[in-house]
């Protein structure tokens, strides 16, 4: 009888696992709706954040967390760690090609990429609620983005940002890491060049 009914305890808590994971997916689904332009966050969960008049949140260089392993396949199909370009300040840019304020800001971010790329910065870009790559590859070529982006359809790397941390919390967010591979700065909405420039310049000097 034992041997019976083990296999059913075992089902029963795969189940579980995999219901909590699309529970946790669908969390990260609804809170990536396109947002607007602007808006601030404040931080929970022990994080120590601030977020200015500008929308822009920032940590202190002493108090900041390491960024999350985010690595996988480019919409090109090539392999992106993003921990190898530690040493380098990196601008992650979570877009979809449905997004209407991804559209405003994406010739923003094709600019500021060239203008920054020999001081140290590179663009990555994370492409989620795409459900296939052919309109994220043609958005790409339509504004001129020209760096890589992640392929997360249905938002796996969005889960894995500290809860309370610089982490993405509305589509389109803009996320700094520092050169030392750790969260500095995070943008919730549209941005321009100049507001691009208010988050990458502090981090551009920083020795």
């Amino acid at each position: 009888m034992s041997l019976s009914r083990a296999p059913r305890r075992r089902s029963n808590r795969t189940r579980r696992a995999m219901s909590a994971g699309a529970v946790a997916i669908a969390g990260a689904l609804a809170l990536s709706a396109c947002g607007g332009d602007g808006g601030t966050s404040s931080g929970s969960g022990g994080a120590n954040f601030v977020t200015g008049d500008s929308g822009i949140s920032t940590v202190a260089r002493a108090e900041r967390q390491p960024a999350p392993k985010l690595d996988g396949k480019t919409l090109e199909g090539k392999k992106l760690d993003v921990r190898d370009l530690k040493g380098k300040v990196v601008v992650m840019n979570v877009w979809g090609s449905w997004c209407t304020p991804c559209r405003a800001e994406a010739p923003h971010f094709a600019k500021v990429a060239k203008e920054t790329k020999d001081k140290g910065v590179e663009f990555v870009g994370i492409n989620t609620r795409d459900n296939s790559r052919g309109p994220a590859l043609e958005f790409e070529e339509e504004w001129g983005v020209d760096y890589p982006s992640l392929y997360d359809p249905i938002g796996k790397l969005l889960l894995r940002f500290p809860k309370g941390s610089l982490n993405p919390t509305l589509v389109p967010s803009t996320i700094v890491i520092d050169r030392e591979g750790k969260l500095a700065a995070r943008y919730v909405g549209g941005v321009n060049d100049k507001k691009l420039r208010q988050m990458i310049d502090p981090l551009i000097t920083e020795k």
